[in-house]
């Protein structure tokens, strides 16, 4: 039974419109989502309310791995982001809800984002370990300024 939620709270040093656009670019999520040690492959992406997703992570050690998809059910450009995602595993049962708030902020984007739902068999605090490895790959993709 999903029980488990997750708040997250982030300043980064770049624009609203490039942290939103990193959560909706395939190939960006592909390279910042990822916890630690995981790769990512997204099988498919339509970035619209009502679009969905489906994309898989696997473990580079043991090659093993998951897969998952959801919805996205508001888009609001620059500012808000919620999705649903759902494993395709059925040990993992369950719809989690994922709303991502950006708000710019003198230095850049405030970022809050709250996974709820999550299923029982995982961990709160991997979560919370998975997430803080992800915003640091993130800061990493969105706060560099490199000339065009």
């Amino acid at each position: 039974m999903p029980t488990g939620t997750v708040k997250l709270h982030r300043v980064l040093r770049a624009p609203p419109e490039r942290v939103y656009r990193a959560f909706l670019d395939a190939g960006a999520l592909a390279k910042w989502l990822p916890p630690y040690g995981f790769t990512c492959k997204v099988h498919h992406l339509e970035a619209k309310v009502g679009g969905i997703f489906k994309m898989s992570f696997s473990n580079f050690n043991t090659g093993s791995g998951h897969s998952f998809g959801g919805e996205y059910l508001e888009l609001v450009p620059d500012e808000k982001i919620r999705y649903t995602d759902k494993f395709d595993n059925p040990n993992l049962s369950g719809e989690i809800q994922v709303t991502v708030t950006l708000s710019k902020v003198l230095c850049g984007t405030e970022i809050n984002i709250v996974q709820a739902g999550i299923p029982e068999a995982i961990p709160v605090e991997m979560c919370y370990l998975g997430w803080q490895e992800s915003l640091l790959q993130l800061a990493t993709l969105v706060e560099p300024e490199i000339p065009g």
